[in-house]
């Protein structure tokens, strides 16, 4: 279950806010000022969404959103500003300090609903997008890299390994990387191959 987080002073509009998320499946943790709002995310790294009232004790709602955007650990969050303001200046302000999105004071639920919604698709695109790079490093880390010196024969072609022990050279190589051979002819080697089969030919006594 999805956890989120909702910090406003107004003991009112944060229970609002707490009931209606809830009633949306989320598991909804208060905070009633900016200093507990982020002290709260710092300790509970299950939180992925956070709304936030502009203007709240201890530290803004801007504020917040600064230190979160800060913190690497922490910094994926959603973050929306619960405010009042709807000023060109202030929406300018909020979205520099790091907020996703803006809920105007009061809010309307169907707006709510809505921007949450995009939220928390935004949140399941970071979370399979970070699934997929773990995915990647843990296949980079079981690739094989061939480095050093390799000993190889000018004529057969095979390569040394230790002890004196000599074999193929592709065998060495599968061995040793992800790399699988598939075996086929040149054009070299097949008018070789062709020029010798024919001198067989030639040599066999019809009689």
């Amino acid at each position: 279950m999805m956890r989120a987080l909702v910090a406003d002073d107004d003991a009112v509009t944060a229970a609002l806010l707490r009931s209606t998320l809830a009633r949306w499946g989320l598991d909804v943790v208060v905070a009633h000022d900016g200093i507990e709002a982020l002290q709260t995310i710092h300790d509970d790294p299950t939180i992925g969404l956070a709304v936030l009232d502009w203007g709240m004790p201890g530290l803004d709602g801007p504020e917040v959103c600064r230190r979160i955007r800060a913190d690497p650990t922490r910094a994926h969050l959603h973050l929306l500003l619960l405010t009042a303001r709807e000023g060109r200046d202030d929406v300018i302000s909020g979205l520099d300090a790091g907020a996703d999105d803006f809920l105007s004071k009061p809010f309307d639920p169907e707006i709510f609903r809505a921007r949450v919604a995009v939220g928390l698709r935004v949140l399941k695109l970071k979370e399979h997008l970070a699934e997929r790079v773990a995915e990647l490093e843990a296949a980079l880390s079981k690739v094989k890299q061939l480095r050093g010196l390799l000993p190889i024969c000018s004529y057969c072609k095979h390569v040394r390994r230790d002890g004196d022990y000599w074999e193929q050279v592709e065998q060495y190589v599968s061995e040793h990387s992800d790399l699988q051979f598939s075996h086929g002819i040149c054009p070299a080697c097949y008018d070789k191959v062709a020029a010798d089969m024919i001198g067989e030919d030639s040599d066999v006594d019809p009689k």
